[in-house]
């Protein structure tokens, strides 16, 4: 089943990765330029490189390899991790892990890996640190209430987390006006095209660009709603497991929250959308399963203005496939 001349697995941690050939078998080497530069020298020409995504670390060794003509493949963890527990392993260790990834793309057929333009790499680094800074942002603005919810605040303590909430507020401005102006350099039609929609705003729209690298990475709506994880998963087996049906969630968790909290606007100003949301509730269902269904159909909307490069039409009916 795999075509090229080795495969190999490999297993990234901080300071060292572990590589596991198919026919060379184990070694290992420093996760750093020199560790790199080894590497590849020893790679035989027409192989196979497998490894996990695990965030910072597997990143810089993957945009390494692949600008230098290596076929690079970046797979979920949890596969791997399923791999491993059918056969019932036992002993795990870096050498191992190595190992089973190998094992894994040997009969299974893993995606190659597409590395990330400098603008995209850059748009990615500025969301996850806007992410970081809502959050403190969020959890300054709890502890200012729950200062004065004292009854005798400290008037130190009030004026630090004011200008702390301030300084946020400010580096939170500068970053989303850098992504807007990095988006706006490749992507200004798309984005406009993305924000005719109703309910769809322009952080939604710039992730949405950002992740999907103009949307070129899938053909197909239902493949851009699996990645994202808005999919539904049925769990039923024989007469007795009749689990009710959940999204995925095995997937982009960013994306699938900022479609969530679109869905709320949506089903006020999109007449799809509100339709979805009204047909479910009138059965019975709950509003979070009507919400869900609605960031769905947002997000199949984009994919269809994104693909045929038309302004959103509540009249036109699409006919993209699905």
């Amino acid at each position: 089943m795999n075509k090229y001349k080795e495969t190999f697995g490999v297993d990234i941690s901080k300071d060292v990765f572990d590589v596991y050939g198919s026919k060379k078998g184990h070694d290992q080497y420093r996760n750093d330029e020199f560790g790199f530069k080894k590497f590849l020298k020893e790679l035989p020409e027409g192989s196979l490189v497998v490894m996990e995504a695990t965030g910072y670390y597997h990143y810089r060794l993957a945009q390494f390899l692949y600008k230098n003509g290596v076929m690079v493949s970046v797979i979920n963890p949890l596969m791997v991790k399923r791999f491993v527990q059918m056969k019932l392993a036992k002993v795990k260790t870096d050498k191992s892990d190595a190992k089973a990834i190998c094992d894994y793309a040997l009969i299974n057929e893993v995606p190659l890996y597409d590395a990330l333009t400098n603008t995209q790499s850059e748009c990615l680094q500025l969301f996850r640190l806007l992410d970081t800074y809502l959050k403190q942002r969020t959890a300054t603005k709890n502890k200012i209430h729950g200062e004065a919810a004292l009854g005798i605040p400290s008037k130190f303590v009030h004026r630090s987390l004011i200008r702390n909430k301030k300084q946020l507020n400010k580096e939170v401005t500068a970053i989303e006006s850098k992504i807007l102006s990095l988006v706006k350099e490749d992507q200004q039609e798309q984005l406009t095209l993305l924000m005719s929609i109703p309910g769809i705003g322009q952080k939604t729209a710039l992730f949405l660009i950002v992740v999907t690298d103009g949307f070129s990475k899938f053909e197909t709506a239902s493949q851009l709603c699996s990645y994202v994880g808005i999919t539904p998963t049925i769990r039923e087996s024989g007469t007795s497991v009749r689990g009710r049906a959940r999204i995925s969630k095995v997937g982009n968790r960013k994306l699938r929250n900022l479609l969530f909290l679109c869905s709320f606007n949506a089903c006020k100003h999109n007449r799809a959308c509100r339709e979805v949301y009204e047909r479910i509730v009138n059965k019975g269902k709950s509003k979070k399963l009507a919400l869900i269904a609605v960031a769905n159909k947002l997000l199949k909307q984009s994919f269809a203005i994104a693909k045929s490069g038309r302004p959103y039409d509540e009249t036109y009916v699409s006919i993209l496939p699905r």
